[in-house]
């Protein structure tokens, strides 16, 4: 007759093997230690040897002038997490491209020529240059990358060097260095948007605080410029438009009031129809252009009330400033991984390593 293993049998077999799997455990517990202290050796060796790096980050609101329609509807919304704000008209710019915009190469070209100094005031340079001389890597990032230097060294040899100049900056045929320079700072500036409030939040992480504030003030300057620029493009064309035609107008207003004065003046003492049907002509022609003049006049005044009223306002809630502590590495984050994982890998062997080399030892000696 088979006999049926109860429930209660089955945990106390289980309970047992977790006891004895214990057991294994603290009997090599010195190997555990041993292991565990390598990881905090190697830990820190790594934790110490990533340089380094400064975050700034800022937040800004646009607000633009134009208000919205949608009213209550449109607040409604916004606690709901949707956007309606992008659906506001033709021109306006939807905040959700605004990481696009940042991490597109026209933008981030702007940056190549721009004057940096280190917070020492040791170093004063371009930032294309900081980005290129003086950027400091963990000590296994010189032994990896050495092979690769060297082949280029030796390719070099046999290759006409290429002038770099940064002063000619062609966005559809990059230089290898100013390629090398976007892909060097892609990374390094973060631009997210607050769908619900649309706060926008831009930060820059860089090797020296100073020179990592000074690059976030010109990133959100040029944002709040192409921002600006993109609202205001077409109201600014109008406006280009309406000063042309209105200086058209009194140039035609003045040409005809000179006409008809100096037609008054000649023949203020003739008396004739043919004189009256000129005079009237010429006055006629005066009144005619005096309208078209007034109406320029004020349609000029309406365009440049148009360019001021879609000029988005900023209102920059968190301003930069030079970083004293720095964001990364996290020394601490990267103690406890090593440590943990010298645990997980120590454990491992003593569980599941041992039998199975021994095993291979085994096999190999018969």
């Amino acid at each position: 007759m088979k006999q049926v293993q109860t429930p209660v049998a089955q945990s106390e077999e289980q309970e047992i093997d977790l006891i004895e799997l214990a057991g294994k455990i603290w009997k090599r517990r010195k190997f555990v230690f041993k292991v565990t202290g390598i990881g905090v050796v190697l830990g820190l060796i790594v934790a110490f040897s990533i340089p380094k790096e400064y975050e700034t980050k800022v937040k800004l609101s646009p607000e633009n002038s134009e208000v919205s329609k949608t009213g209550q509807l449109g607040g409604l919304a916004a606690m709901a997490g949707i956007n309606l704000g992008g659906a506001a008209g033709p021109d306006a710019l939807v905040p959700d491209i605004y990481p696009d915009i940042v991490s597109s190469t026209p933008f981030l070209l702007e940056l190549i020529n721009i004057p940096v100094e280190s917070t020492d005031g040791e170093k004063k340079m371009s930032f294309y240059e900081y980005m290129d001389e003086h950027q400091k890597k963990p000590w296994w990032g010189y032994v990896t990358s050495a092979p690769f230097k060297l082949l280029g060294w030796g390719v070099s040899l046999f290759k006409e060097k290429e002038e770099s100049n940064n002063d000619f900056i062609d966005p559809f045929h990059l230089t290898k260095d100013q390629e090398d320079f976007i892909k060097g700072i892609e990374e390094k500036i973060v631009v997210s948007v607050d769908k619900k409030s649309g706060v926008i939040t831009s930060s820059v992480t860089m090797q020296d605080p100073l020179i990592s504030a000074t690059v976030m003030n010109v990133v959100l300057e040029n944002l709040q410029n192409y921002i600006t620029d993109y609202r205001t493009r077409k109201a600014k064309h109008d406006l280009a438009f309406s000063e042309k035609l209105f200086k058209e107008a009194k140039e035609s207003y003045f040409a005809a009031q000179k006409a008809y004065a100096r037609y008054v003046d000649e023949n203020h003492n003739v008396i004739s129809a043919r004189f009256k049907t000129e005079e009237e002509r010429l006055r006629n022609e005066m009144t005619l252009a005096y309208g078209v003049y007034n109406q320029m006049a004020q349609q000029l005044e309406m365009d440049k009330i148009k360019v001021q009223k879609v000029t988005p306002v900023y209102t920059v809630i968190e301003p930069a400033k030079v970083a004293i502590k720095a964001a990364k590495p996290n020394k601490p984050m990267i103690l406890i991984g090593f440590v943990f994982l010298s645990i997980v890998i120590s454990v491992g062997y003593i569980l599941f390593g041992e039998s199975l080399f021994n095993e291979l030892k085994n096999i190999k000696n018969k």
